[in-house]
């Protein structure tokens, strides 16, 4: 955790009537000034897809055991947000690669400038931890650029540590981490 957790940092699983929250929230991360480093999509591409696609994803992560997507919230507003994706084995993930075995990912973590250093990123990544852990997984996996060392510091503090594994996305080079669960 943070030095100084803000205790009013809740985290929960997005419902599904809240796809147009989801979809700003999106918007809002895809556009801050580190996004270039942390997201594989542009505010463009954001912005192109239809309310359908907002609907159905926000209805996937709220009621899936393939795919979940957990809030940050400060009085309720929402202040940060991950997806975690069950990948099963034989798959291929967001980037092509094969998943020899069943494993969780962490995706999309964001958390608002102004709420950064609050402790809202470790329970986010704690929720992550204990959902894919009731799902029978072992192991959470993420990848990180190899550039944004706020966020390795942030994914080491929650026990992340480095595979070994590198590769080159469209974002530019990146490291795989991965942590054990509880």
């Amino acid at each position: 955790m943070t030095a100084s957790p803000d205790p009013r940092v809740t985290v929960r699983r997005v419902r599904a009537d809240e796809w147009q929250a989801v979809r700003e929230l999106r918007r809002e991360s895809t556009s801050d000034p580190d996004a270039a480093i942390a997201f594989l999509e542009t505010p463009a591409q954001v912005e192109a897809r239809p309310d359908s696609f907002w609907i159905e994803r926000a209805a996937l992560a709220s009621e899936s055991e393939t795919t979940a997507q957990l809030v940050a919230e400060v009085d309720g507003e929402w202040v940060g947000s991950l997806s975690v994706l069950i990948r099963a084995t034989g798959q291929t993930d967001h980037l092509g690669r094969f998943v020899d075995d069943r494993r969780a990912d962490v995706v999309g973590v964001y958390v608002n400038p102004a709420h950064r250093g609050t402790g809202a990123v470790d329970l986010l990544l704690a929720a992550a931890a204990h959902w894919a852990a009731g799902l029978g997984l072992t192991r959470l996996h993420l990848d990180v650029h190899r550039d944004n060392l706020r966020a390795q510091r942030a994914y080491r503090r929650a026990g992340f540590e480095p595979t070994g594994e590198t590769y080159t996305s469209s974002i530019g080079p990146e490291i795989v981490m991965s942590r054990p669960l509880p």
